[in-house]
This record gives C-alpha cells, sequence and structure tokens, in this order.
C-alpha cells in the first residue's frame, strides 16, 4: 500500500451504532498470582494505575505479564473528556512529594525492563507536574539502571518550558496521545487542542531529535476514513515513531457512545497505512490501548 491507497473502512454514520461487542472484543478476565501480587503492591506502596483507574481492558493480560502504567501525580483529573473513566475534580495544587520516590521502588522490586509513567492533566500546577515526571524518570534509573523509560504526558496547555524539564531528564520515549481526528475535538475532548497536541509531538523531536515520540488514536467515536488518514498523517509530519490504534470503549452510559466496531481486518489495514507512511512501529488491534505491548514496541523501535 502507498501513502495515497484509500482503505476499505465505509464512512461511519450514527446510524451504525451496536449495543453488543463483537465475538473479537474479548479481554482476560483478571487473576492469577502475578496480577494480585501487582495489585497488593501498588496498595503497598499506595500507587495509581491507569490500568485500574482507566479500566482498561487489558489489566488482566498485562498484570499477568508483570507490566503496569504508573499514573502519577494523583487520580484527579483536571479535564473532563468524554471518553476517559478517570475521576474529575480540582486537586487543588496538592503533590504527594514522596511518590517519586515509591515509583523507583516498585520499578526496582518489579525488576522492570521498561516502565511507562503517565499522570492525569494537572492544569492547576504551573508546570502541568513536568517536575514531578522528571523525579519519577531520576528514581526509576536510580533502581534499575537497565530500565528504559517511556512518559506518557498531557499537553502541559502548551508550556513548552515544562516539556523541555522532561526532555531533559531524557526518557527513551516519549508519548502524547493525540486520540481523535480535528473535527471531534470540542466533543470528545472539550479542553484540548488538535494542533497543540501535535505542536508538543514536534516540539519534543526538536529539543532531542534522539529520543523516540509515540502517539495513539481511538477509532468508532465518528471519524470518517478520510479523516482518521489525514490524522494518522498529521502525526508522522511531526516526526513521530511509533503511533497506536485502538478501538473505543465507552465506560459508561455517561460517556460518549460506540459509533462503530473496527474489524480486525481494518485495524491490520490501518497498520499497513501507518507503515506505508513512516512510522518505525504501529501497534494496531481492537484492544491495543497507548501503553498495550509498550516493551515490545520500545524494544523494535530502538533497534532500528
Amino acid at each position: 500500500m502507498n501513502n495515497n491507497s484509500v482503505i476499505s473502512l465505509p464512512i461511519v454514520t450514527p446510524n451504525t451504532i451496536q449495543r453488543r461487542h463483537p465475538t473479537w472484543i474479548k479481554a482476560r478476565i483478571p487473576g492469577g498470582r502475578n496480577y494480585t501480587e501487582l495489585k497488593n503492591l501498588m496498595r503497598d506502596l499506595q500507587l495509581h494505575t491507569v490500568c485500574e483507574e482507566a479500566k482498561c481492558p487489558n489489566i488482566g493480560e498485562c498484570w499477568n505479564s508483570r507490566t503496569a502504567t504508573f499514573m502519577i501525580l494523583g487520580d484527579v483529573c483536571t479535564r473532563r473528556c468524554m471518553f476517559c473513566a478517570v475521576k474529575k475534580g480540582n486537586p487543588n495544587g496538592n503533590i504527594d512529594t514522596d511518590e517519586p520516590r515509591r515509583i523507583g521502588e516498585a520499578v526496582g522490586y518489579l525488576k522492570l525492563n521498561h516502565v511507562v509513567i503517565t499522570s492525569v492533566n494537572r492544569d492547576d500546577l504551573s508546570d502541568g507536574g513536568a517536575a514531578v515526571f522528571a523525579q519519577c524518570i531520576s528514581e526509576a534509573r536510580k533502581n534499575r539502571p537497565t530500565c528504559t523509560v517511556e512518559v506518557l504526558i498531557p499537553d502541559l496547555e502548551g508550556n513548552w518550558d515544562a516539556l523541555e524539564v522532561i526532555i531533559q531528564a531524557q526518557p527513551e520515549i516519549l508519548n502524547h496521545n493525540t486520540e481523535t481526528v480535528q473535527r471531534l475535538y470540542r466533543r470528545v475532548r472539550p479542553y484540548a487542542n488538535y494542533q497543540q497536541s501535535l505542536n508538543l509531538l514536534q516540539q519534543g523531536k526538536e529539543m532531542d531529535p534522539k529520543i523516540l515520540t509515540k502517539s495513539g488514536l481511538m477509532v468508532g467515536l465518528g471519524e470518517t476514513v478520510i479523516e482518521l488518514l489525514e490524522t494518522m498523517q498529521d502525526i508522522r509530519n511531526t516526526g513521530c515513531d511509533i503511533l497506536t490504534i485502538g478501538q473505543y470503549l465507552s465506560p459508561s452510559s455517561r460517556h460518549l457512545p460506540i459509533q462503530r466496531y473496527y474489524t480486525p481486518e481494518e485495524f491490520n489495514e490501518l497498520k499497513e497505512a501507518g507503515f506505508d507512511m513512516g512510522f518505525r512501529h504501529v501497534e494496531s488491534g481492537p484492544l491495543v490501548r497507548s501503553s498495550y505491548h509498550a516493551k515490545e514496541q520500545a524494544q523494535l523501535s530502538l533497534l532500528k
């Protein structure tokens, strides 16, 4: 497939809404020794994970593989995105100053080779939490020097000085999710800006050309194929190296409804289209989330 190819996904309309998950949407039921051990560790160290807070369908698989995405800066988000299950509210500037140390302790205890650190949006902080991200990177490296670090960061409200604080801590992968196409931003991400997300990816690459940049998209929110391909190309034009594409699954009846389910074959076509655009790696599938198989993505991309 070349860059001008049009893949065979139908245009989405509200009439395509389905009420039951199709047969290919199957997640492992959480359980097992590793799952229980990891859950207990998070409780003992008073740490949050996006796996739990965002009700990720892959929590059973990932935790049994002893991988998790740590969520720092609390569990209350200052944004009100219509796709996300994380609690919303005002953290009032509160920061747990001991959290980076506990993150490092968990990374060392689990003997992680790759760690993903993300956060809620903290628009109540002048730097959006950038300094805490940098401290967490440092603590992870202190406790596990061989561990590669991926940070999945908010848009920092376009504060590039704050972004530079994170870049200077030298994570191997800088991840920021674009989430959806530009037309749907006001409905899906009412307090975010499409161009600002693209600018963040580009700024990160310009600040450190060696850093791997990464972004993710959800599908099934009402986008058209043309919009989706254009968004993928916009992301690639920032110099982004890694792209993840997954099916949107509504966390509750209070969140945006699913407009359409993409088939596994359609996800494969999107993956092929992404590789044709020049991404180093594309992870595309019904249950793919930004941190799904993150360790494998990092290993493959760092080798190229």
